[in-house]
């Protein structure tokens, strides 16, 4: 089985299948039972309404079965590693699931006993996430060459993982906003030159002056990841020039420009009601792709032919 943790571990080429089958199983209403006789577990450490709960439904819309595990339910907790927690799962599953919050490294000690690894969010990159937002943009506008994405808030897992896909996306432009000593760490930046052989596509300011022209799509993301609290006690203030407004939508978007939001969505704080409810908005349909998404995932990992 094939693991899924970074995509730094994926070319240009798989992501753009990967993206594609998820458009195309968003416009069916039946699915081929890709997965049958295959089992999938689904361990979460932490909260989680949207991604734990389209990998289950993702897997048995594919005909697998799932099993579930919560934070304290394997016996990890009692001190058994990873590795010999997946020496024994490998006997019983074909695909984990997890999410840790922790580092990569971690998630990566569960892959030696052959078990196939989906990482559902570490604590500097959620690929999933990354996929669904290209699949809602290449259902939105077709190609993705030439076309531009604003992303504002914080330089978080989320927007790690957006950097690294615009680098596996040719001609797919990425420009961050993010508050002063909240952007994205520079050893994503020298990950996603890596991927593309050269300009990544990507830029990082701190402000809105000097963007190089109006885009197509504008994201933004919690400014609390998974509510965890900030150091500085003000950290709010320092955040509140990024709020994703009406105002701010027609002022650096082209005319039919979207709106996208990774949710869960503090609604008055990063985005007001009038953008994440507005007509722009593809934020739901966003979070239908997590469960699309996932099945491309899923399908690939099993070597699946399309």
């Amino acid at each position: 089985m094939r693991s899924l943790l970074s995509l730094t571990d994926l070319t240009t080429e798989t992501v753009e299948r990967l993206t594609r089958r998820s458009v195309e199983l968003a416009a069916s209403s039946t699915y081929r039972q890709t997965l049958a006789g295959r089992s999938v577990g689904i361990f979460f450490r932490k909260s989680s309404t949207r991604t734990r709960t389209s990998f289950w439904a993702a897997a048995t819309r594919l005909g697998a079965q799932v099993v579930t595990y919560g934070p304290d339910d394997l016996q990890l907790v009692t001190g058994e590693s990873p590795e010999d927690t997946a020496r024994v799962l490998s006997n019983y599953l074909d695909l984990l699931v997890a999410r840790t919050n922790g580092e990569l490294d971690e998630l990566r000690r569960f892959t030696g006993a052959g078990l196939g690894v989906v990482n559902a969010l570490t604590e500097h990159e959620h690929p999933t996430q990354a996929l669904a937002d290209l699949s809602t943009l290449r259902e939105a506008f077709g190609e993705l060459a030439g076309r531009e994405l604003l992303y504002v808030g914080e330089g978080n897992s989320t927007a790690a993982a957006l950097v690294l896909a615009t680098a596996l996306t040719p001609g797919f432009r990425l420009s961050l906003v993010t508050p002063e000593g909240y952007g994205i760490s520079p050893d994503v930046f020298d990950a996603a030159k890596r991927l593309a052989g050269g300009d990544p596509g990507v830029e990082q300011r701190h402000d809105f002056d000097g963007l190089a022209g109006k885009v197509d799509a504008v994201y933004t993301s919690r400014w609390q990841t998974m509510g965890v609290a900030k150091a500085d006690p003000d950290w709010v203030s320092a955040f509140l020039p990024y709020r994703v407004t009406g105002e701010l939508l027609s002022e650096v978007g082209k005319p039919g420009v979207v709106f996208l939001h990774d949710l869960p969505a503090i609604r008055g704080q990063e985005v007001t009601d009038e953008v994440l409810d507005g007509s722009a908005s593809l934020a739901w349909r966003q979070a239908a792709h997590k469960m699309t998404s996932a099945m491309s995932v899923l399908e690939w990992c099993a070597e699946v032919r399309w």
